[in-house]
């Protein structure tokens, strides 16, 4: 079986080799159909402690390493990077 990879954003980097990271994710609502937010926290192995809050992560299952700790974060996600196919915005066209 697959492990399962999450993504989400880390909210707490304050454990030795541990960050808290925060996945959400969108459902409908079963009876009025609006689309809401659910989040859950997992609790993710950081071997090199590089990972700081604030920071989008992919995290991997892996095996209980310890009560609370069963996955581990794989890389760090660069948010601000664009598109490879992006093309440059055009300049405004001065008139006058």
């Amino acid at each position: 079986m697959p492990k399962r990879i999450l993504t989400g954003t880390v909210v707490s980097d304050k454990g030795d080799k541990t960050v808290v990271v925060k996945v959400e994710r969108k459902v409908k609502h079963p009876l009025y159909g609006k689309i809401i937010r659910r989040s859950k926290k997992y609790h993710a192995h950081d071997e090199d402690n590089a990972i700081k809050a604030g920071e989008t992560v992919r995290i991997e299952e892996t095996k209980p390493i310890s009560k609370l700790k069963t996955w581990k974060v794989l890389d760090k996600v660069d948010t601000h990077s664009k598109p490879k196919g992006a093309a440059p915005a055009a300049p405004a066209a001065a008139e006058g």
